[in-house]
């Protein structure tokens, strides 16, 4: 049996959580299902780093650096290719094509951004290809049971599949902190999105006083995006804090494990989430938590985090006093952060993963 994957939806030039995973679900899928071979899409700049005699790499269309093209490819073009190439069924994330050729498809859900309001085109895009996909797909993956609710009625099934760790990378032993970094620190990890609410971690960051700030600086670990860090770094002079910040920019996956492991503490204020990467990498490295109380924040973490509102810059001021604070409370969060992150692995999402496939495939949904 051969499957399709696209991976077109992601942007070459700002690389997310996707193509880790992607990358991941493959690899496992390849040791644990020997039956199955695999056609993937990627534009021509897109990493793909697998190179096995079971995966064919189609470089044929464009990634989402060329979005108007990349819509098109993917809509009417990679669902013919990947039937003409043997495929029993496509792999999307977040839409089903216009043009399916008749192939089953498994659409991913990893954002809920379709259920904000207003927006542009994109926005508008966004809606309509979530809702008709909804109708359409034969087999929709969710990343948590609170995303899985949010969906509303859909045609196939719905499998919850939680997001893995790279447990042989983020672990507790090994290198800790990074160059230039104090012995620890406050660590804030995304790319610069305007959900991720920097404004209000260092808002919540200020309220610290000034020797705690010294001893634990914040680092600001991810890429630019639509000038988010420009209004982070307005947001921390305006509060008084921006001698106490620190800006590595964009950072290597390689080097993650270390930043987490060096952290008093990984901040996320964020207001949405589907899931929360990096908040199972931390814990996999025995980095505590302190998290915006969001009800898939508590799924994922099972109770294993400090959890505040950052909106209420006080509030969530005194959780960070606290996790500074109390080395009982910090090193009990590390135990416990690192229980939990054992229930998460790629092994087992690929495993969950592949048997729903299977299934829907061999019973001709």
């Amino acid at each position: 049996m051969k499957l399709a994957l696209s991976i077109l939806c992601e942007n070459p030039h700002r690389r997310t959580g996707l193509t880790t995973l992607f990358h991941e679900f493959v690899a496992h899928a390849l040791r644990e299902y020997p039956a199955v071979n695999w056609t993937v899409f990627a534009g021509p700049g897109q990493p793909w780093e697998i190179s096995d005699p079971r995966v064919e790499v189609v470089r044929d269309f464009p990634a989402n650096d060329r979005r108007a093209a990349r819509l098109w490819a993917d809509h009417f073009l990679v669902a013919p290719a990947a039937k003409a190439r043997g495929a029993a069924a496509l792999l999307t994330v977040g839409f089903v094509p216009v043009r399916p050729a008749g192939l089953p498809v498994v659409m991913h859900v990893f954002s809920l951004h379709h259920l904000r309001p207003g927006g542009g085109l994109g926005a508008a895009y966004r809606r309509r290809a979530i809702a008709r996909g909804l109708r359409r797909a034969a087999l929709v993956v969710a990343n948590s049971r609170w995303t899985a609710a949010q969906l509303g009625p859909t045609r196939g099934p719905v499998l919850v599949s939680h997001e893995g760790v790279q447990r042989e990378r983020f672990t507790p032993a090994g290198p800790r902190g990074g160059a230039g970094l104090p012995p620890e620190y406050l660590l804030w990890v995304s790319n610069f999105y305007a959900y991720k609410r920097a404004e209000l971690a260092l808002a919540a960051y200020a309220r610290l006083a000034p020797e705690v700030r010294t001893r634990f600086p914040l680092v600001l670990v991810g890429g630019d995006w639509a000038g988010g860090r420009a209004r982070a770094e307005a947001a921390a002079r305006a509060l008084g804090v921006a001698g106490d910040v620190r800006w590595p920019g964009w950072v290597e996956d390689a080097a993650m494990p270390a930043l987490y492991r060096g952290a008093r503490a990984h901040l996320l204020a964020t207001s949405e989430e589907t899931f929360g990467r990096s908040v199972t990498e931390a814990m996999a490295c025995g980095c505590p938590c302190v998290l915006q109380d969001l009800p898939v924040l508590r799924e994922v973490t099972d109770g294993a985090a400090v959890f505040t509102d950052f909106a209420d810059p006080a509030g969530a001021g005194e959780a960070l006093k606290r996790i500074c604070g109390d080395d009982p409370l910090a090193a009990q969060l590390r135990a416990d952060g690192l229980h939990r992150a054992n229930a998460f692995g790629f092994d087992k999402l690929a495993r969950e993963r592949m048997a729903a496939i299977l299934e829907m495939v061999k019973g001709g949904r």
